[in-house]
């Protein structure tokens, strides 16, 4: 996903000054010579808006240190937007000249968080325009064409850009060191700086990211086992199992990491719905035969849900529809099944594009994908944000039914409780053993009526009371 963002340039006094000419036509070149140089010497690098919902964002890392040279594409700084943590690189080669906010700091999207020299020479006056600003506070436009110009008190200004790459770099090629003879190592740029700090040898650590990819735990548990043994840090590997959450101390107050914060926000939001619930029970015995021939092909029973709830919404658009602006809404053309996931420190919904659409199995390899990259923050916008149709299930913890909050932007999300086997009553007047659960949907009432969502669950129950159609 590259993304353009506004940046301030700033001139250097030493550009303005023009070599006596002979002539008003040399003048006329000198001068354009001169301005052409104008127009790429110091540039403000913005805080770029990682997701459509981000209004600042928090510093993870600088990969790259203050008067290290930069070239167009390089990663410069880790992010922390409200769903992921993210590289960023730069648009243009240069300087990095003043890191204007720290590791650990926050800032609005659009605010300067370092300046960008083209020449060595300009960083030291970089450095004094970074010490006599501060970054700032309220948010600019996230996106902007990539130049454009304006006038402040120090002469012309440049819209530098940066961007964010599709996909992280390393995540591409992590594969753990051991497998290649140790050639790489692969990690987070945090991770990195962490065990530089914690003087944790990478090579002997174990990742926990996705294909290996060393995180930040990783090292803070290889430090952590170190102390205990009174052994070297370098020489330790983490393993998950000594691996224990932090301690709580009773009674203090703790603020809300940035995912807490967009979790909050838009739950608040939320009570800005008309909302109602529908339930339904349904026979789950067919469902959990076919799960048991298919689980050693790597089917979860998350995949089958939400396969079975596409299926069920391509006969009732309307309850994939959403209601935006209050005045309309929109029958979706996609049917993206969202899905909510705990993670260490909030919750976040991967999202199962055009489920209706892909086979059971390679369903189940993409939420393996996208739960992997979801619990080492690696998210891509478009894997979170596009959810139609979202689901909630507490089941794999033996809870039997609960209720869940609408989404913003979305016209219903189903709560789904354990198969549990009950006593029923059969259609021959008989008493007999069933699995059984409960399915618990929360709607926009301004959209979707009652009618419509007991016509869609009687469908859902129909599709995985007989779910010959899930396999295909």
């Amino acid at each position: 996903m590259a993304l353009f963002l506004q940046t301030t340039f700033l001139t250097s006094s030493s550009s303005l000054r023009q070599k006596p000419c002979l002539s008003s036509w040399a003048s006329h070149i000198s001068t354009s010579r001169t301005r052409t140089r104008v127009h790429a010497k110091i540039r403000e690098i913005f805080m770029p808006a990682l997701s459509s919902t981000m209004t600042e964002g928090k510093i993870v890392s600088w990969v790259r240190s203050e008067g290290d040279k930069l070239s167009k594409g390089e990663s410069v700084v880790v992010v922390e937007s409200d769903k992921a943590d993210m590289d960023v690189e730069t648009f243009y080669d240069g300087y990095l000249a003043a890191i204007m906010v720290e590791e650990g700091g926050v800032a609005a999207v659009g605010s300067a968080i370092a300046l960008l020299a083209e020449s060595l020479e300009e960083i030291e006056e970089a450095k004094s325009k970074a010490a006599s600003s501060s970054p700032a506070t309220s948010p600019a436009p996230a996106a902007a064409a990539p130049v454009s110009k304006s006038t402040t008190g120090s002469g012309a200004v440049e819209k530098a850009v940066v961007v964010a790459p599709p996909s992280p770099s390393v995540v591409a090629s992590a594969v753990h060191p051991a497998s290649e003879g140790g050639k790489r190592v692969v990690a987070s740029p945090y991770a990195k700086k962490l065990a530089k700090d914690l003087k944790v040898d990478l090579g002997r650590v174990i990742g926990s990211g996705p294909n290996g990819r060393i995180v930040a735990k990783d090292v803070e548990a290889a430090a952590a086992v170190a102390a205990e043994l009174g052994s070297p840090a370098a020489k330790v590997s983490a393993a998950p199992a000594v691996q224990a959450p932090p301690g709580i101390e009773l009674g203090s107050v703790v603020p809300f990491t940035t995912m807490q914060g967009a979790v909050c926000r838009n739950m608040v939001e939320s009570l800005s719905v008309p909302t109602f619930r529908v339930g339904y029970t349904i026979t789950t015995d067919a469902l959990d035969a076919i799960y048991k021939k298919v689980k050693s092909k790597g089917v979860t029973m998350t995949a089958l849900l939400a396969k079975a709830t596409a299926l069920a919404l391509v006969k009732h658009p309307v309850i994939n529809s959403s209601c935006r602006d209050g005045n309309s809404f929109t029958y979706n053309s996609n049917i993206n099944i969202a899905v909510a996931v705990a993670i260490d420190g909030g919750l976040i919904t991967p999202v199962l594009q055009d489920a209706d659409k892909v086979d059971i199995y390679s369903l189940s390899r993409k939420w393996k994908e996208l739960v992997d990259k979801a619990r080492a923050k690696q998210l891509q916008p478009q894997e979170y944000n596009t959810g139609t149709f979202t689901l909630s299930n507490l089941g794999m913890f033996g809870v039997d039914r609960f209720d869940a909050i609408l989404p913003p932007g979305t016209g219903a999300i189903m709560a789904v409780g354990a198969s549990q086997p009950t006593v029923v009553g059969t259609k021959d007047g008989r008493i007999g053993m069933k699995n059984q659960m409960q399915v618990n949907v929360t709607a926009d009432h301004r959209v979707i009526y009652g009618a419509d969502l007991a016509a869609f669950l009687q469908t859902l129950a129909k599709i995985i009371e007989d779910p010959k159609d899930l396999t295909f």
